[in-house]
């Protein structure tokens, strides 16, 4: 049986979180969990998990992997609030995390050298690892950001924030360590897998006043997004990006996410 996933939609960041888990063995692997934040008070909720968890217990899941697809800038990771819950699960990022702790660790006036790792395991580009009798892989996919990695589980592919809806296109690439020429590059590595594979985005802010939406598929992300669909040249979306880039503010919880997240969130 393929993979099962169950989304959950944290309005405060518009982001989706995924419970990935297998039929056979009920190994279960929870993908970009999000807390709230109250920045005027600088205070953390896990109310917005309780919806997951929830699914979790329901459903008898035994969850093994904490996984995150990069240090997200717009809300702050649950990671460590899971890693509590859920003791055996290995809490995961890519090894690009290295590079952005380096980067925003010293501009945050943050010593990392202070504490202990924040992360389980570091994943390479193409690593591959199991979910109960399911194979997933590791996909590195720079450009929003450097440690952006995306996971491919069975047939479902969990890309961050580098693919958005077809009608919403990609994601910005002015943060520090990112590069618009290299997220390019990173998205033909997606869009040459099997277009039947099923495609679960981070974000979405209803394009055009449309619903709020999460799963899309590799052959619709070919033939429609709007930024990197059949036709579009590296030289033309680099342009598109840079100029589309120059007019986004800052993300509102920028700091205090990536303060938390680069050390494994809340």
């Amino acid at each position: 049986m393929p993979v099962h996933v169950q989304s959950f939609f944290h309005h405060d960041s518009n982001t989706f979180s995924y419970v990935a888990h297998d039929p056979a063995t009920g190994h279960a692997a929870l993908i970009d969990a999000a807390l709230d934040y109250e920045p005027d008070a600088g205070a953390l909720s896990d109310a917005a998990l309780q919806p997951l968890l929830d699914h979790v217990r329901d459903n008898a899941l035994d969850v093994r992997w904490l996984l995150e697809t990069h240090a997200h800038a717009d809300h702050v990771s649950a990671g460590r609030v899971l890693k509590a819950r859920f003791p055996q699960a290995t809490l995961a990022i890519g090894e690009g995390i290295r590079a952005v702790q380096a980067t925003f660790a010293p501009r945050l006036a943050l010593d990392l050298s202070a504490t202990p790792e924040a992360f389980d395991h570091l994943f390479a580009d193409g690593e591959r690892f199991a979910l109960g009798t399911l194979d997933a892989r590791v996909i590195a996919v720079p450009g929003h950001t450097s440690d952006s990695i995306a996971y491919l589980i069975d047939d479902a592919l969990f890309p961050g924030d580098s693919l958005f809806m077809p009608d919403s296109g990609t994601a910005r690439c002015d943060f520090p360590g990112g590069d618009a020429a290299q997220l390019y590059r990173s998205i033909q590595r997606l869009l040459s897998l099997p277009g039947q594979t099923r495609v679960f985005v981070c974000h979405d802010y209803g394009a055009g006043g449309r619903d709020v939406a999460n799963q899309t598929s590799i052959a619709e992300q070919r033939a429609h997004n709007i930024h990197v669909g059949e036709g579009v040249s590296e030289a033309e979306f680099v342009a598109m990006r840079q100029a589309r880039d120059a007019t986004l503010a800052e993300p509102r919880l920028m700091q205090p996410a990536v303060r938390a997240n680069l050390q494994g969130g809340g």
